[in-house]
């Protein structure tokens, strides 16, 4: 009786060795999940406050263009207010393209020192927010494998661990991604 008793503790224990191991690795796989959501809303963070400071830059250039530039703040400020969503990033998106566009029909602007550094900055930005979100969908690849997997896949649900979401392209930016460059020479 007593080494059953025995046998039967030791179970436990290993179930519950492994039962904390699982749950260790998957609250890093997490920790990571979250991270790359916490970076990317850095780099949007980032967008935001370059933004004015090439309005500002563009305005001297051209003040007639007030149309373009007053659709680039209001496009800039919905998407900075609140949390981030793919809708108010995707109008800022097609705003910041207008706007970088006067760089064309100016050349004192895209000549402008100040244009050109701002202009770099934001395509910096921009790789860095691609970067953020390449890295997030690593995490959620490798969160979702691990909650997936035997034998996390037994005690994940009860844990409280569920699938989480890839950052996918939204609507406003398919048919751009889909379509091949038309290149002019």
């Amino acid at each position: 009786m007593a080494m059953e008793l025995i046998i039967v503790g030791a179970l436990v224990v290993i179930l519950a060795l492994v039962l904390i191991g699982i749950y260790n690795k998957l609250v890093g796989l997490r920790q990571n999940v979250n991270q790359g959501v916490a970076d990317i809303d850095a780099q949007l963070r980032q967008r935001h406050d370059l933004i004015p400071n090439l309005v500002n830059t563009v305005k001297g250039y051209a003040a007639h263009e007030a149309g373009t530039l007053e659709a680039v703040i209001a496009a800039r400020n919905a998407a900075a207010a609140g949390a981030p969503n793919a809708g108010s990033e995707a109008q800022l998106r097609v705003a910041l393209d207008k706007m970088l566009a006067l760089g064309e029909a100016y050349p004192d602007l895209k000549a402008s020192a100040n244009f050109q550094q701002l202009q770099g900055e934001l395509g910096d930005v921009e790789d860095k927010l691609a970067a953020s979100r390449r890295a997030l969908n690593a995490a959620v690849s490798r969160y979702n494998t691990g909650i997936q997997s035997f034998p996390a896949v037994v005690f994940a649900g009860m844990l409280g661990f569920r699938e989480a979401d890839f950052n996918k392209l939204d609507d406003s930016e398919r048919g751009v991604v889909d379509a091949v460059p038309n290149v002019k020479f």
